[in-house]
């Protein structure tokens, strides 16, 4: 009776082992995680998309584009303070992720931007994104919707995406 107790609690952990990484993606030396986006009012004409992308590998990546169903346009962009003044602009040469480093694309700072949105984005839904990357290649992930204007995606007591550190090395 013990040996079933003790399986059945192995079975039970397993599974939200699993759940827990379901939204996990990995392509090549890459693991994109945290991803998701702001809920938009009904005429909204822009949003922001959000990923942590670590780099397990010995060579740099680069994200080189990022392409929706969901907009007109989906480009990167950066945010950035230049002299007092909040800046955004496109990052043309793409975004580089650093070997064995983590680059976290978040409200204020790198971020995916979709123009010309073709329907709002609702809280509890999921907005679907493909990633591309110079090495690893296209990457389809799920942006996982929040609540309008939040600073960070909320999953269960865990906060992601809030408090990033820019680049994290990882040995």
């Amino acid at each position: 009776m013990k040996l079933l107790t003790s399986l059945a609690a192995a079975a039970a952990l397993s599974l939200v082992s699993l759940t827990a990484i379901a939204s996990d993606y990995k392509a090549g030396d890459l693991m994109l995680s945290k991803a998701w986006t702001r809920a938009t009012p009904p005429k909204a004409k822009a949003g922001g998309g959000f990923v942590e992308i670590m780099n397990m590998g010995s060579e740099a990546d680069r994200l080189v584009a990022a392409k929706s169903d969901v907009a007109k346009k989906t480009e990167l962009h950066e945010m950035a303070v230049t002299d007092g003044v909040m800046k955004m602009r496109e990052m043309e040469g793409g975004i580089e992720v650093p070997a064995g480093e983590t680059v976290t694309l978040k409200p204020g700072g790198l971020h995916i931007m979709f123009m010309g949105l073709n329907q709002s984005f609702e809280e509890g839904s999921k907005v679907p994104v493909v990633l591309t990357f110079e090495k690893a290649g296209d990457v389809t992930v799920e942006l996982d919707v929040a609540k309008m204007g939040a600073k960070a995606m909320k999953h269960g007591d865990h906060d992601h995406g809030g408090h990033d550190h820019g680049k994290k090395k990882h040995n």
